[in-house]
């Protein structure tokens, strides 16, 4: 069993050795990739050798109670091999799990747009409810957050707003943004008594999330006779103008029809900027989509146009719940949530994939 990862030590012994040479890190580009792979290889490393060195302590265990089998040391050490025998069974499971093969996004930063849907004005509210929610979350783990456009509604929710995410350093294996947040896109459905309901009965209403991950200019080829670039002026709620200049942006990507905007820098250039990031982080998407049957599988779940019934989540507020309808997640603590307490959410989504991928792998 595991054989393969006698390889795997193998090209992380090499890794470390690599990453001590000083010359190795003239050229950071190649020393960031390696020292990515070698802390990919670390956990596998660390688990794999307690896995072998509890396969020892259990022969060790029978074979000492073998040998005093007629003394009392015997009953200590049958126990000492089963305590060893359970250790290693979790050690397997920890070790298959590691052994999945992970998505290569994973340890990338991702760009997260909120969109209203159904609800009108109390669709707005929510938005601007999720938006808080995803920034508490990244305070609360020490991500970096960027709010890169946004069109406000007439009661301060949001029509529309994207924001970026980064990770500060080097994440752990499993750790990064899209690693965590790749979950999140879909739609998003909220129960309860609306600010602009005055009978006091509850509705439904949805608000859409797409997650795509954050595109570095030289994995998106982007040509400039490929786009058209369009100004107009910022507006604000109620499409009051704040702007006195065309400074807002709006660019198309011709090939394709992908559209990205930006309105909320005071210059038309650095408007520009941030559509570019939105744009190159769609395209890329949107290539992987094309590439990787299982990626288009992925993101197809997340919904472009926000129909209540493709909703993931629903967040019920007069019964203090929030249900994931992928994972059958369910717990009663929505207001937590709310306030960026999301970790045991995604985790039953992250434990359901690897599930997934696992029972994908042993069928192979």
């Amino acid at each position: 069993m595991f054989e393969a990862v006698e390889e795997l030590l193998v090209e992380h012994a090499d890794l470390e050795k690599r990453l001590a040479d000083p010359s190795v890190h003239a050229d950071q580009a190649n020393a960031r990739k390696l020292a990515k792979r070698y802390a990919e290889l670390t956990p596998i490393t660390r688990v794999y050798r307690e896995w072998r060195q509890a396969g020892e302590d259990i022969e060790a265990a029978r074979e000492l109670a073998a040998e005093t089998a007629d003394s009392e040391e015997a009953g200590e050490f049958i126990a000492e091999a089963k305590a060893s025998e359970r250790r290693r069974e979790e050690l397997t499971e920890e070790l298959r799990l590691l052994l999945v093969p992970r998505d290569p996004s994973d340890d990338k930063d991702v760009i997260l747009e909120i969109k209203a849907g159904e609800g009108g004005e109390e669709s707005a509210l929510f938005a601007g409810d999720l938006l808080r929610m995803y920034l508490r979350f990244a305070e609360r783990i020490g991500w970096k957050t960027e709010i890169i456009d946004s069109n406000e509604s007439d009661l301060g929710g949001y029509k529309d707003v994207s924001v970026a995410v980064k990770t500060k350093g080097n994440a752990e294996p499993g750790q990064g943004v899209w690693a965590r947040l790749k979950y999140e896109g879909g739609v998003h459905r909220v129960q309860r008594v609306p600010a602009t309901e005055s009978q006091g009965r509850i509705h439904t209403s949805a608000a859409g999330v797409l997650v795509t991950p954050e595109a570095e200019e030289v994995e998106v080829e982007i040509h400039a006779n490929d786009l058209r670039i369009d100004v107009y002026r910022s507006s604000g709620p109620g499409g009051q103008s704040v702007n006195t200049t065309d400074s807002a942006v709006r660019i198309t990507h011709l090939p394709t029809g992908i559209v990205a905007s930006c309105q909320n820098e005071k210059s038309q250039l650095q408007n520009k900027e941030q559509a570019m990031r939105i744009l190159r982080s769609r395209l890329l998407a949107a290539a992987q989509e094309e590439a990787e049957r299982e990626a288009s599988d992925a993101r197809r779940s997340q919904v472009r146009t926000v129909d209540r019934s493709e909703r993931i989540r629903t967040y019920n507020y007069p019964e203090n719940r929030i249900s994931d309808h992928r994972t059958g997640f369910k717990s009663y603590n929505l207001d937590q949530v709310l306030d960026g307490e999301l970790n045991a959410v995604i985790q039953s989504c992250v434990d359901a994939d690897a599930a997934a991928k696992l029972a994908a792998a042993q069928q192979n």
